[in-house]
């Protein structure tokens, strides 16, 4: 089965192509942020809104939140927050209001279809992305979608991939860590394929320029070497299955409290993406079934070349996997039971989640798919605050030194959504949308589903 894994983790390095840093001290203060466009924008006010802040698992009832020049300015009960006139105002009579969701590992075509697929994140409430794989034109899209040029979540970039086409030497890893943090990424993506010595060069030099990394654990370097040099992030569980030999074994309970305990100590924390590895990679569910998704009307059918892979594509791929997974259900079935007991183990055990789903990629529609990872992290047992929790307070706490998001409170970036019922009570009343406001930019649920209508239309006759 470790060598199945090793197959399949190409799949996703080929995908890819296609198309965290310590918990610093203290907080920026947010005067110190430009205001670019946001200063342009007009203020607004929810009225009478129960706020789900995420500072603790708690809702406000009838609250006033007033947004102003992209920041949360005043919260507070309804009948003492004065709302200045000339202000537009929301109705949030019945409703829920907390914190824009992030996509902590997503990733962003170029063309004329970039616009579309920033738009798919922001529908859905997504207001943050980590990108991890830099490509040709992302410098510019971050410029465009943070300074508010376009409809798009903010954007923090990874750079071009280290992996073993890329790098060649433990110089080479060195040289490529300093050019991308002159370049201005955000954070060095790692991909397998990097020896020991090139992924320990990238890692030293990394920590010496200020610049953070993380992805996939190459085979040579092994998971508990890739913590010890400082990774941070661990997408996909990369490296925690066969860390625990548990591909097609129960996992070790002793071995699992052991692993757990390294990750909390060394202050790592994992985006899980189990929606994606379970179809993608394990090979499970029916193709056919998978594309006959709701979403999938807002995703072309064939591919883009050198753009967009389409739904066809996707069914294309699938069947490698599925093959494999057909040929042992189960097997297949306890490498993705392992992988929900290894994610609920972590998230008990005090670890850093951060929430994402390695979209666009196999029947994984951007923002749409974190509705379905949500579900997912319930199936391991997680409650909706502590999914929650993953997509909000955490990634602001793991952005931390670059602005201050992920809670609903006075100088907060103002990423948040607007709900019909409260996420708190079932996760899955987080996709039942009143609207999004993405920095400050507020998007009424009937616009964001005018717009979603013409990407399907769009779409119709692909």
């Amino acid at each position: 089965m470790k060598t199945l894994a090793a197959v399949a983790l190409g799949v996703v390095v080929v995908s890819g192509s296609m198309l965290a840093a310590s918990r610093g001290p203290g907080a920026p203060d947010p005067s110190s942020f430009p205001a670019a466009a946001q200063s342009a924008l007009p203020a607004v006010a929810f009225t009478h809104v129960n706020v789900v802040p995420m500072d603790s698992e708690r809702v406000l009832r009838d609250q006033t939140v007033l947004v102003e020049q992209g920041r949360i300015r005043a919260l507070g009960s309804a009948d003492e927050v004065q709302v200045p006139a000339g202000v537009t105002t929301v109705d949030g009579s019945g409703k829920y209001l907390m914190p824009g969701l992030a996509e902590m590992h997503g990733h962003m075509p170029g063309g004329d279809v970039e616009e579309m697929v920033m738009f798919l994140y922001v529908a859905n409430g997504v207001t943050t992305v980590r990108g991890m794989l830099g490509l040709d034109g992302h410098m510019e899209l971050r410029r465009k979608a943070n300074a508010g040029e376009i409809v798009a979540p903010t954007l923090y970039l990874a750079g071009p991939s280290f992996n073993d086409n890329s790098v060649s030497s433990p110089e080479q890893a060195a040289q490529k860590v300093r050019t991308q943090k002159d370049q201005g990424w955000d954070l060095l993506k790692i991909h397998p394929g990097l020896t020991v010595p090139e992924y320990d060069a990238m890692a030293i030099t990394a920590h010496e320029v200020g610049i953070r990394f993380g992805g996939h654990v190459p085979a040579d370097v092994g998971l508990e070497h890739a913590i010890q040099m400082g990774q941070e992030t661990f997408d996909h569980l990369d490296g925690f299955i066969e860390y625990l030999d548990a591909f097609d074994e129960p996992i070790d309970r002793g071995s699992l409290e052991e692993l757990v305990t390294m990750v909390k100590g060394a202050g790592a924390w994992v985006v899980p993406t189990l929606v994606l590895w379970d179809v993608g990679i394990i090979g499970r569910g029916n193709a056919q079934a998978l594309a006959a998704r709701p979403e999938m009307r807002y995703w072309p059918k064939r591919n883009i070349p050198g753009v967009l892979e389409g739904v066809e594509g996707w069914i294309r791929r699938h069947a490698g996997a599925a093959q494999r997974a057909q040929a042992d259900p189960g097997a297949a079935d306890l490498w993705a039971s392992n992988r929900l007991e290894v994610l609920k183990a972590l998230s008990d055990g005090g670890v850093g989640i951060l929430m994402g789903t390695d979209s666009p990629q196999i029947f994984s529609v951007p923002g749409f798919s974190l509705h379905r990872e949500m579900r997912a992290m319930a199936e391991a047992g997680m409650s909706p605050y502590e999914i929650l929790v993953s997509g909000t307070r955490a990634v602001g706490e793991y952005f931390r030194r670059s602005d201050t998001f992920g809670t609903v409170a006075v100088g907060r970036r103002a990423d948040l959504i607007l709900l019909n019922a409260n996420p708190l009570d079932d996760i899955g009343n987080v996709a039942d949308r009143a609207g999004v406001m993405v920095r400050g930019r507020w998007f009424s649920g009937a616009y964001i589903q005018e717009r979603l209508d013409e990407i399907a239309r769009r779409f119709a006759t692909d």
